[in-house]
């Protein structure tokens, strides 16, 4: 086929044209880069205003009121997000929404180090006209919070109807450490704990563990932001936060893994952090610079060829795929041996008055190596494309080495 004419105005007037291809091409590109940041930074834009019992909740069985009590009185709390920053020597206050928590982790995390875990107790659900507030429709189960050390530590929980009494602080806890009893007020018991606040009924409210570093906050109505909502449960809940943070630490460590608001480390976050976002930007660079050659010509464009020639080429190739067809070039070793005698006698300036025995005879004496009488007669004699090849290869090597 010939190569069709398109006009100016035909390829100006197309449904895409190179201008609204680009543009599409940079939205598809900037939003893949959108995604892909979003998706390694997920996790830190998470805001955790979901209702739950952690410290970035603003409900009722939230912790938020007393992280900002915390750093509103100098003693720099931290949200923690990953299990890696668990291994600091500050006090940790851990506060999971159930029991069924694993806390295998986050235990082996801290170690020897001082520990507040604060029970769950109520069972809530978002209020649909408030976001981020919730509607408390029950206590959870008793066995609920009962299996949150187990099997390493038994723990019996056992709730009480009371009239706001006075806890009780151990005679080592600071005067300040004074909470009233919430009206249920839910205690802890269990053979290895040692209580260090207790009900007027001598029921554990906060309790050690044997003589480890590690406390459990029975009932969270106590610090959490319904119980801030009273001075005075307030001034205790930093007395007692000092009181377990008593090594000299400046900090206070407030855990949201144990609430599924926890991050790890991703590779997709790793590409835009310092020092490897300069190799991402490298990357992205040299992208660029390759989307800008492919789309940008280099020199004259290259007129395509025709599936048809024009002229003596066309007639040679259909000649020669004829005969090829036929299954004949065999035959042709006699017209090869006379294009091959022309040729020779024109490149060595041989008389055009000589006959063909005298012609050959000259040819002969020119190369000693190879007989050209002999060469001609194999590619006349040749009864096959293959010996036909072979003959006229040989023949070449001959008019190669008389050159020579």
């Amino acid at each position: 086929m010939s190569e069709l004419a398109i006009h100016p105005g035909e390829a100006s007037n197309a449904t895409f044209r190179r201008g609204t291809m680009l543009m599409i091409t940079a939205i598809g590109t900037l939003a893949f880069i959108a995604m892909l940041v979003l998706g390694a930074y997920a996790p830190d834009l998470r805001s955790g205003k979901n209702g739950g019992a952690h410290a970035l909740s603003n409900a009722a069985i939230g912790f938020s009121g007393l992280v900002r009590l915390a750093e509103a009185t100098g003693r720099e709390p931290k949200i923690i997000r990953s299990e890696d920053q668990l291994e600091d020597e500050d006090l940790a206050v851990i506060t999971p929404d159930h029991g069924y928590v694993n806390m295998t982790n986050i235990m082996d995390r801290r170690g020897p180090r001082v520990t507040l875990l604060v029970l769950p107790k109520w069972a809530a659900y978002p209020d649909r006209q408030k976001p981020g507030w919730v509607r408390v429709a029950m206590l959870l189960p008793a066995g609920d919070p009962e299996r949150i050390l187990a099997p390493s530590v038994t723990i019996k929980v056992a709730r009480s109807k009371t009239r706001n009494e006075p806890l009780v602080a151990a005679d080592s806890a600071p005067a300040a450490m004074a909470f009233l009893a919430p009206r249920i007020t839910q205690t802890i018991s269990g053979g290895d704990l040692h209580p260090v606040i207790t009900d007027q009924s001598g029921r554990i409210v906060l309790g050690q563990v044997g003589d480890r570093n590690l406390f459990i906050l029975a009932d969270p109505d106590l610090i959490n932001n319904h119980g801030m909502g009273d001075p005075r449960q307030a001034r205790a809940a930093l007395a007692m936060l000092d009181y377990l943070n008593s090594t000299g630490s400046t900090s206070v460590l407030f855990d949201v893994t144990s609430n599924g608001l926890g991050r790890s480390r991703s590779p997709l976050k790793l590409a835009f952090d310092p020092p490897f976002l300069a190799v991402t930007l490298t990357i992205f660079a040299a992208m660029l610079l390759a989307a800008i050659q492919a789309l940008v010509r280099f020199g004259s464009p290259r007129r395509p060829e025709r599936a048809i020639a024009f002229g003596k080429a066309a007639l040679v190739d259909n000649s020669a795929a004829l005969i090829r067809k036929a299954g004949r070039e065999w035959r042709l070793g006699s017209r090869y041996v006379d294009v091959i005698r022309a040729r020779a006698a024109a490149l060595f300036r041989l008389s055009p008055t000589l006959g063909p025995q005298a012609l050959d005879e000259r040819l002969e004496s020119l190369n000693p190596r190879r007989s050209f009488t002999e060469l001609a007669m194999a590619a006349s004699d040749a009864r096959s494309r293959d010996e036909l090849v072979g003959a006229a290869q040989s023949l070449h090597q001959w008019i190669e080495e008389v050159q020579e």
